[in-house]
């Protein structure tokens, strides 16, 4: 798959996209339309087998669980000394009991979720309303506290009430009654659950459209022999195969607070000591995001000042390698709801106050691509761009402390406003022998990040006892590569045999993420993907975000120098300073009514016609570069048509878009899987063009009536766009 950015493409994008704002309202939120195209997105065979092999194992491995634990006089579930909950949930290969616990040791500024909101440094009223998180944890939230206002609902037949729970589920969505116990994404919606048939429930969620989950719980590591730290064991497999087969699902898990506890007398690094090679069970998944607590300085522009582990998070690696855990947020003195009283509140620490901090940032950020794009990121996608923007801390590269470093929601939401103007964000496919390459070109002075993040198939091989094994858990291999100039940039990769050691640059064989940075980049470089050996089911979807790039020369500048001439007896010709590849939007009106009249042009000149002679208008007019990128509008000028004795009153400055279209037409259905038809009020001169989302025609023809075979694109949302004699409409659908 060879693929070039055009020069020009996102001029063309630019206008397509800008016509699509003005016929399409945002909407924030898991609408039922929206979960039906996730729904229909996926292997439904496949998903529903997995819950069923789930269900099956459950009702088997619960009988022997209980029958071990009555033989052996293990308990069931008990409080432990430090306040956390601990239950027994499985039997290991080798006959050792596996409990569960909470990771408490007795979070929105960190992340930077809070630019996000109305008042915040981005201001894009971005809050969680209409979305939806699970929460599984030792029991079920207090649904009656006062911060969650009938927002959150019990899934499964759990009565327990757990402080945990409600903790975790305050620090997610908490309305903020109390203002320092709001929750990160305040207005959205949680279901509760209770850990006992967490993969049957989370599968099941997942399959009807879950976006997120949060798993503020894990193994409880001084139970366990050594092998059991970094291996990928059955559980890890379980997880992984959920997420493959729901690849718009992303569970995200606490690290563990197992620092200081020396639980490992035989890391795969240094000593037991150190710290390293602690991380079990789902925490070592590869697909799902596994959080890690630091303490952080951030200042009033959300930046981040200084950061550092802290002194009880759990360190990795897994032990083929992969960077273990994924990124890391605020975990210590976190205040949040308590289970104690519908009015009740609390402080705590831990990596369990941490991973609802990243879960409710990345609830946000779905919600602010689904207002952009009307669709939601996969979970590689969402996965990818939190990595792919995080702030690295201390030496350059990820580590297994933190990860990838600490999430900047800012940034991320950054990336997003500006895909195809100065960032890329792309999901695509790769087939085997199959290479995907795209040139860019890097803006001057600034870094150029690409990144690639797949949600890979669940490894086949799982550990039943081997002490540090580094059999890889990766099934399919990609790799990224950037070149310029004859010289290859490679992604950063760790080696868990010397955990300590800082990141080098090289070939990445054990992560289904991979990231390549290059400080002042200039001029044009090329990006390619591909993959080593065979691929399982001789494909493999994959995410890629790039930033730091320029897809156009455009700059959203207020238009200026902007002077009306030649006029007629009932038009008037406006002109302005050109800008390089930049869609121009012109408004005008009589002044005595409230809707402005629209037109688009990518010249620095607009004839306005149909004036009326001794009448008062105004205009203004704006830039733009993507539908996200503009200029403000200039200052509103106005002007008296007197046909050739025109006088314009006041200088002019800028503009805004407005459906003024007439042409009126629908597509159906939508989403399509084999056909599209369009009906409206066309003419038999109308045309029609199939537009991608980088602004590229791939199908035209005649529009009166027609009927357009779609069963050659591929999954995904295109614009159609009609012109006819009285102008021009665009309109989204979905390729399921």
């Amino acid at each position: 798959m060879d693929y070039k950015i055009p020069k020009n493409s996102k001029v063309f994008a630019t206008a397509i996209f800008s016509l699509i704002f003005l016929t399409t309202a945002l909407s924030y939120g898991q609408s039922e339309i929206q979960l039906q195209k996730i729904k229909e997105s996926y292997g439904t065979s496949k998903i529903k087998s997995v819950t069923t092999n789930f269900k099956k194992d459950f009702t088997t491995k619960r009988t022997r669980v209980l029958s071990l634990a009555k033989a052996n006089g293990w308990k069931i579930s008990e409080t432990l000394p430090n306040g956390n909950y601990a239950e027994l949930q499985d039997v290991g290969p080798d006959g050792t009991p596996i409990y569960y616990t909470t990771f408490n040791d007795n979070v929105s500024n960190v992340s930077r979720a809070n630019t996000l909101y109305s008042d915040g440094l981005l201001n894009l009223g971005i809050n969680g309303e209409g979305m939806h998180v699970g929460v599984w944890d030792a029991g079920i939230a207090l649904t009656s506290h006062q911060e969650f206002d009938n927002r959150v609902n019990i899934a499964d037949n759990a009565i327990e009430t757990s402080t945990h729970a409600t903790m975790v589920t305050g620090t997610l969505i908490a309305s903020g009654i109390k203002k320092s116990a709001k929750g990160v994404a305040h207005k959205a919606s949680a279901t509760t659950s209770d850990w006992t048939r967490d993969k049957i429930e989370a599968s099941e969620a997942a399959a009807n459209g879950l976006l997120l989950s949060n798993h503020s719980y894990g193994i409880k590591t001084d139970r366990v022999p050594d092998w059991y730290f970094g291996s990928y064991i059955r559980v890890s497999q379980d997880w992984d195969n959920i997420m493959f087969n729901a690849p718009y699902y992303l569970m995200v898990t606490a690290t563990g607070n197992s620092q200081n506890l020396r639980d490992n007398d035989s890391p795969i690094h240094g000593n037991a000591a150190d710290g390293f090679d602690l991380i079990l069970g789902f925490a070592a998944s590869k697909n799902g995001i596994t959080v890690a607590a630091a303490d952080t300085s951030i200042d009033n522009n959300g930046n981040l000042q200084n950061a550092s582990v802290t002194n009880y998070s759990s360190f990795g690696p897994v032990d083929d390698g992969r960077i273990k855990p994924d990124i890391a947020g605020m975990g210590s003195n976190i205040y949040s709801t308590n289970s104690t009283g519908t009015k009740s509140y609390s402080s705590s620490s831990g990596t369990s106050m941490a991973t609802p901090g990243i879960t409710g940032s990345m609830l946000l950020l779905q919600q602010y691509y689904e207002s952009l794009n009307e669709s939601y990121m996969k979970a590689a996608t969402l996965k990818g761009l939190v990595l792919h923007t995080a702030d690295d801390v201390n030496e350059l590269g990820p580590d297994y402390k933190m990860g990838w470093g600490v999430m900047n929601t800012k940034r991320a939401a950054e990336v997003l406003v500006n895909n195809d103007y100065s960032s890329l964000i792309s999901e695509e496919s790769l087939a085997e022998d199959e290479i995907y390459t795209v040139t860019v070109n890097a803006r001057d002075n600034e870094p150029l990040i690409a990144s690639i993040s797949w949600t890979d198939p669940a490894s086949e091989y799982i550990n039943r006892g081997v002490l540090n094994d580094i059999t890889p858990a990766l099934v399919n291999d990609l790799d990224i590569r950037i070149s310029s100039g004859g010289k290859t940039y490679y992604p950063w990769k760790l080696n868990a045999a010397n955990a300590s050691s800082s990141a080098t640059k090289g070939d990445n064989r054990v992560d289904p993420f991979e990231k390549i940075e290059i400080d002042n980049a200039s001029g044009e470089y090329t990006i390619t993907v591909s993959h080593k050996g065979l691929l399982k089911a001789q494909t493999q979807n994959f995410s890629i975000v790039i930033s730091g790039i320029a897809l156009s020369q455009c700059n959203p500048l207020v238009p200026s120098e902007v002077i009306i001439k030649e006029p007629s007896e009932e038009t008037i010709t406006l002109e302005w300073e050109p800008l390089l590849d930049t869609l121009f939007e012109i408004q005008y009106r009589n002044e005595n009514t409230t809707e402005w009249t629209t037109s688009y042009t990518y010249d620095s000149t607009m004839v306005i016609e149909n004036l009326m002679q001794q009448t008062n208008y105004e205009v203004r007019l704006r830039s733009f570069c993507t539908e996200n990128v503009t200029s403000e509008y200039t200052s509103i000028i106005p002007f008296i048509f007197m046909g050739l004795d025109t006088e314009l009153e006041a200088p002019i400055t800028y503009v805004e878009f407005s459906d003024n279209q007439t042409v009126n037409f629908s597509v159906f259905p939508n989403p399509a899987v084999e056909k599209i038809n369009l009906d409206g009020n066309l003419s038999d001169k109308a045309i029609y063009s199939i537009v991608t989302t980088m602004g590229i025609v791939i199908k035209e023809g005649k529009a009166n009536d027609a009927e357009i075979d779609v069963t050659q694109l591929s999954s995904g949302l295109y614009i159609i766009m009609v012109q006819d004699l009285n102008g021009i409409k665009s309109m989204k659908f979905y390729k399921g």
